[in-house]
């Protein structure tokens, strides 16, 4: 069952409809993607996630064009993808991981240079466009390196800078971060965000959860080929945050504080500092619970909140099964998607 945030999504300008795919295996038809949909607005990162297996890159590529849904429709700008090929993918740039988007013995701005042309862009167009995405994300000194001598992460920065060539408004990302060390991690990162500041719609998976938290703007969550959630990151993280404190108590603690914590909605932990995480009815417990340590002397309480690692973990459930929690409708983004 789907399930879906506080808040409805925006108007979009990348627009995913019911779209569904079935591959036929010599054990039967296996529905990889079931009737999903959502919406990408202008500026805005959707993280679309899930576990291995799930859909995401079925549903990317048919995003992209590239696989043929069953049935559903992709529509940019309000134009559909599959009956308007070529204009629509003149507004979509793709960077898909495992793909060779880049010829490796031609160099960084000879790569950029041919993909420009190939968009029909001119030769003067094309260096001019090149020149200005080497500066974005940071390779202009390398404009004359081949492409086999640079670092992963330099290539995958040219590899966005290819996707990019032509100005598109949607940019499909997949794994954009997947094996970069932390400097060029951070820098792919800073260039998503430019994107987004300027308007471009992106539709990012990633299996990093930290990563889509600190950059989506909303998420969208995939299992066994069906959404089951979707809604504003921020309130997705406030819908599964449980109030939860922490109470940090000053060495040496009692000898007895497993006895005296005993019957309360508390978990001792820590090593060098005794931690009592409080769940539930977060303020009458912390009342129970500094009220059984007196007169021990308190360093410090603190709040937390779930993060995305959290909610996934939530909404997959244990070996998938879906968690209780989510068996409730919230289909009116899809069933506006859909246009029911």
């Amino acid at each position: 069952m789907r399930m879906e945030a506080t808040s409805h999504a925006p108007a979009g300008l990348l627009e995913v409809a019911g779209l569904s795919k079935v591959f036929k295996t010599r054990t039967g038809p296996v529905p990889a993607v079931q009737a999903v949909s959502f919406r990408v607005a202008p500026g805005e990162v959707l993280a679309f996630l899930g576990p291995n297996g799930a859909g995401k890159t079925t549903t990317i590529k048919m995003t992209a064009g590239l696989v043929l849904p069953d049935s559903g429709d992709v529509r940019v700008g309000g134009e559909s993808l599959f009956a308007r090929h070529d204009a629509v993918t003149a507004q979509l740039g793709a960077v898909l991981e495992g793909s060779r988007n880049l010829y490796w013995r031609l160099t960084v701005r000879e790569n950029l240079e041919y993909w420009g042309t190939m968009r029909r862009m001119t030769i003067r167009g094309a260096r001019r466009r090149a020149d200005e995405l080497l500066e974005l994300v940071g390779l202009s000194d390398r404009a004359r390196n081949t492409v086999q001598t640079l670092s992963r992460g330099m290539q995958q920065k040219v590899a966005l800078c290819q996707a990019l060539m032509h100005q598109p408004r949607v940019l499909l990302l997949d794994e954009p971060t997947l094996g970069l060390d932390f400097e060029s991690g951070e820098g792919i990162k800073r260039v998503v965000r430019a994107l987004a500041e300027r308007g471009t719609a992106v539709l990012l998976t990633t299996h990093q959860l930290d990563v889509a938290q600190e950059l989506s703007d909303r998420v969208a969550m995939i299992r066994q080929g069906r959404l089951v959630l979707e809604g504003a990151t921020a309130d997705v993280l406030a819908r599964f945050s449980q109030p939860m404190l922490t109470v940090v108590a000053q060495m040496p603690w009692p000898a007895d504080i497993g006895e005296r914590m005993r019957g309360l909605p508390a978990l001792v932990t820590g090593a060098d500092t005794l931690t009592v995480d409080v769940v539930g009815d977060a303020g009458r417990a912390v009342y129970q619970v500094l009220e059984r340590l007196y007169p021990h002397p308190l360093a410090k309480i603190e709040r937390h909140q779930a993060d995305l690692a959290q909610v996934f973990q939530q909404v997959m459930g244990e070996g998938g099964a879906e968690s209780p929690d989510l068996a409730f409708a919230g289909a009116a983004g899809a069933e506006e998607a859909n246009g029911q």
